[in-house]
């Protein structure tokens, strides 16, 4: 089965199927921020050290291997909602396609109609990975939507995140403010740094129930 292509002009490993043997991963990153992001948007980021500052989690052992992630659902009135990366619903898409550049990736996926373009990339001089999202609609029919961004802190020590389930129940702090997720665990007590997750339009609300 042929899973994907090189596009020589724009210098990227095209991704015909989420579907594909193993995560087909790509690197983004700067000076000191790093991302691993696969071609259902599964993988991590850190800053400076993967093991001691890893700020998203990853369980390595994990079945099907790349759940953990930065993930999105898309959520239609009266409809299952889906993934534009496929996992972890994996909801059958009518479109996908991912393009793994020198330092970006791009997923176009669709659904129902509902198209989505997701843009990932770290840039040079600052530490974050930014991801640019649009949504259109292709159908002739007004449709309500609801957009969910997802992702997992890992508690700064990917070993420690991993194995010490008791202690991570304990320590875990977060702060919302503004329509922005501060992860705060153990800040002014053994670290002297933060993380946060936010975006750039109104927040609806919260959801924390994974099977919602």
């Amino acid at each position: 089965m042929k899973y994907g292509y090189f596009d020589d002009t724009k210098k990227e490993y095209v991704i015909t199927t989420p579907d594909t043997p193993l995560p087909w991963i790509n690197y983004l990153g700067g000076q000191d921020f790093y991302g691993l992001i696969s071609n259902t948007l599964g993988g991590y980021s850190f800053y400076r050290d993967a093991k001691l500052q890893r700020l998203t989690r990853f369980r390595y052992n994990n079945v099907p291997s790349d759940m953990g992630g930065r993930y999105y659902y898309i959520k239609e009135e009266n409809k299952d909602p889906w993934n534009p990366g496929y996992l972890p619903c994996r909801a059958e898409l009518d479109k996908y396609v991912c393009r793994h550049g020198l330092g970006y990736t791009v997923i176009e996926s669709e659904k129902n109609n509902i198209e989505c373009l997701i843009k990932c990339f770290v840039p040079l001089d600052e530490n974050c990975e930014i991801h640019s999202l649009t949504l259109t609609n292709n159908s002739m029919i007004q449709k309500n939507i609801k957009l969910y961004s997802m992702i997992e802190w890992c508690l700064w020590d990917a070993v420690d995140d991993s194995q010490n389930y008791q202690r991570n129940l304990n320590i875990g702090e977060v702060e919302v403010e503004d329509g922005v997720i501060y992860h705060k665990t153990e800040y002014r007590e053994r670290r002297n740094h933060y993380a946060y997750y936010g975006v750039n339009h109104d927040i609806s609300g919260f959801e924390t129930d994974r099977d919602s």
